[in-house]
């Protein structure tokens, strides 16, 4: 048995995400290292058990006596909680984006990640997505130039999550689509420009379907409990200032009348692309002179990926050797929750606000 399979690793908040992964670490093969979980609800619990042969728990003081890691999957509001319960337990640790739903929660994490024994890894899964390896390749060997801005874009025609779960809920999720699906867009697009400093952030949230009591949605992830479960931004249009001259253009959307879009366009001085997440299509754009001086546009054609089992297994080998991954850090987060903050400020003050204020 390698050392990946010794891992006994547990599940904190049961729900569908905490699925999700379970059934990915099965698909690559490393199911068996579910062994615990813990939830609020007790039915959640039962079902998570039966499923994956998982001793589960009330109290987290008892779960983590018998694993090696966590995984964190619930409500944002309660990431805190358990990310620095468990770090302080000398534990490893894999949160779901958000780091919190406060930046002020957010920050706290980062201090105990800071003198934890364990480390801690944030799930922003899309930087393991192939489109997203093939370009940070070609940025890196010089292909791309000097990227300096990147058009973000992760609109859903209708994908509200539920109004009345506790993603339509302020104070359980921290804000509506910009936090649970432009975040994403927020972190990737750093990524790519390689985290420079924030200095200034501009932005308007809406809520212009989710707040409306007798609309037609179509199609809804979840129970429709109505429009008084639901108090945050179904939409977000926000720029995003960088100190090295670097921009961002972000558009997100549970809920809008244009076609579902995640794309991104790159722009950099030696060349440009266009990556599309929803089918993993990507372009790169360059002007050439072979011959003539011409504009070349290059059809970039790749395996399909698992990007969230990808993710779990770079967590769980880190865990295995004890070397933190690299990747994916709380300090790297922290800096995409102060984003998110900015854009809120922003959009209620009426005024672009600056990173820090």
């Amino acid at each position: 048995m390698s050392e990946m399979h010794e891992i006994r690793l547990g599940v904190i908040g049961l729900g569908n995400i905490a699925r999700h992964h379970c059934d990915r670490l099965q698909k690559a093969g490393y199911g068996d290292i579910v062994t615990a979980g813990l939830d609020v609800n007790p039915d959640a619990r039962a079902h998570f058990a039966a499923q994956y042969d998982a001793t589960v728990y009330e109290r987290q003081d008892d779960l983590y006596e018998g694993v090696d890691a966590i995984l964190v999957t619930t409500p944002n509001r309660f990431h805190e909680e358990y990310v620095v319960s468990a770090l302080e337990a000398g534990l490893d640790v894999f949160v779901e984006k958000p780091l919190a739903h406060t930046v002020e929660s957010a920050e706290r994490i980062a201090e105990a990640a800071t003198t934890a024994e364990g480390f801690c890894m944030v799930g922003f899964h899309n930087r393991f997505r192939n489109p997203v390896r093939v370009l940070r390749g070609y940025r890196d060997d010089g292909t791309m130039g000097d990227i300096d801005h990147i058009e973000a874009n992760y609109l859903r025609r209708r994908g509200v999550p539920g109004r009345g779960s506790w993603f339509t809920r302020k104070p359980l999720a921290g804000g509506g689509a910009l936090i649970d699906i432009g975040v994403h867009a927020i972190d990737l697009s750093l990524y790519l420009l390689e985290f420079p400093e924030v200095v200034e952030v501009s932005g308007q949230t809406r809520s212009t379907f989710g707040s409306r009591p007798n609309y037609t949605y179509v199609s809804m992830w979840g129970e429709d409990q109505g429009a008084e479960g639901f108090d945050v931004d179904d939409s977000v249009s926000a720029f995003i200032r960088c100190a090295d001259g670097s921009t961002i253009a972000l558009e997100v959307a549970w809920a809008s009348n244009r076609p579902d879009s995640q794309e991104y366009v790159v722009r950099g001085s030696g060349a440009g692309a266009r990556l599309d997440l929803s089918n993993g299509d990507m372009e790169l754009y360059e002007t050439v002179s072979t011959g003539v001086d011409h504009h070349r546009t290059a059809a970039i054609e790749m395996a399909s990926d698992d990007a969230h089992g990808i993710e779990l297994e770079q967590f769980v080998e880190s865990v295995a050797t004890g070397d933190p991954p690299g990747t994916n850090t709380v300090d790297q987060a922290l800096t995409v929750q102060r984003v998110l903050d900015g854009i809120y400020r922003s959009s209620e003050a009426g005024r672009a606000v600056s990173l820090p204020e």
